[in-house]
């Protein structure tokens, strides 16, 4: 992140003489919903943390956990924590105060982070589905084709793209002027927002954007679509209906989250279409960058056995310290 802060600097004594700040106006139209807002988020965010946080512990903690399959879910956790993190102080704060200022380093440094883990959340998606497919195509050929050592990279190269796309990205916001003061009309430094309020040309930042965006949903779509058309084949194939049904339930506990969190990207991102209200932007990034995030962990932990037996005994134990 240095090279990001170097950058914020070289703007301030480049093309502007003074760095911007940013109003972000969250939201702001409706001043009677600020305190029921603000409940709703802090309630979310808390189910959020211990949601992932836990996940991530559990899977730690449980010998029985320590497979290829939650070694990913753990990093899922992660990225989701770090996601929603990076989002959602900032609008407990501002739905609280009067204050709404963000400093155009503070907003710089908040998309790149959450783009990062954006980018990171789409390909860690994408290696779940293929672990899916070849547990249940190529069961012969897992240990070998899914080895801790390509496991590791896979993970790493998901977070490594994430830090090339948000770094390029922002690169090209710094490469823009701002005026003084500018308003935005969301709760969150989001690219579009940010690029509204630019005093000179963004077609270059936007069609980056675009094409980053793009590029990013077809290849994780496809490993995914390939993954599971080739499972969802052999899985039909199988002579047993009960084996069948068990496979489906746990792909199912997958294909729901990536349903809604792709479906919400290429709202966003894939179709741009500026007819679309700022409401509606708003509510969509709040179901991005809050919802979503808490309700992976419950979908994971409600349909997963192992998950719900190893959580279930670590209450049990603790409740008997307690007691004792």
């Amino acid at each position: 992140m240095e090279v990001l802060m170097e950058g914020i600097i070289l703007l301030s004594e480049g093309n502007q003489s003074i760095i911007p700040t940013f109003i972000l106006l969250r939201f702001s139209e409706y001043p009677e919903l600020q305190v029921p807002f603000f409940l709703i988020f802090l309630s979310t965010y808390r189910i959020t943390v211990v949601g992932n946080l836990g996940m991530i512990i559990i899977i730690k903690i449980s010998s029985k956990l320590h497979m290829i399959m939650y070694f990913f879910l753990s990093h899922f956790s992660f990225v989701d924590f770090c996601f929603s993190t990076v989002v959602t102080p900032k609008l407990l704060q501002n739905l609280i105060v009067e204050d709404r200022t963000i400093s155009f380093s503070g907003c710089t440094v908040q998309f790149c982070f959450a783009h990062l883990f954006g980018v990171a959340e789409t390909f860690v998606l994408a290696a779940m589905a293929y672990d899916h497919f070849v547990a249940v195509c190529s069961p012969l050929l897992y240990a070998p084709a899914m080895s801790p050592k390509r496991c590791v990279l896979l993970v790493a190269g998901s977070y490594s793209w994430g830090v090339v796309c948000s770094m390029t990205l922002t690169y090209f916001l710094l490469a823009l002027s701002y005026c003084k003061s500018s308003t935005i009309n969301n709760f969150i430094c989001d690219h579009s927002v940010i690029v509204s309020v630019s005093c000179s040309d963004p077609y270059v930042s936007q069609m980056l954007c675009s094409i980053i965006a793009i590029f990013n949903e077809v290849s994780s779509l496809v490993i995914i679509l390939m993954s599971y058309i080739f499972l969802f084949i052999t899985v039909m194939r199988m002579p047993s209906t009960s084996a069948r049904w068990k496979t489906f339930s746990t792909c199912a506990s997958h294909l729901t989250p990536i349903s809604i969190f792709h479906g919400t990207i290429h709202f966003l991102y894939c179709i741009p279409n500026p007819k679309t209200s700022w409401l509606t932007v708003k509510v969509t990034s709040v179901f991005y960058t809050i919802v979503i995030p808490m309700l992976n962990p419950l979908i994971y932990s409600l349909r997963n056995k192992e998950v719900k037996n190893t959580f279930t005994k670590l209450v049990f134990t603790k409740s008997l310290c307690h007691a004792t």
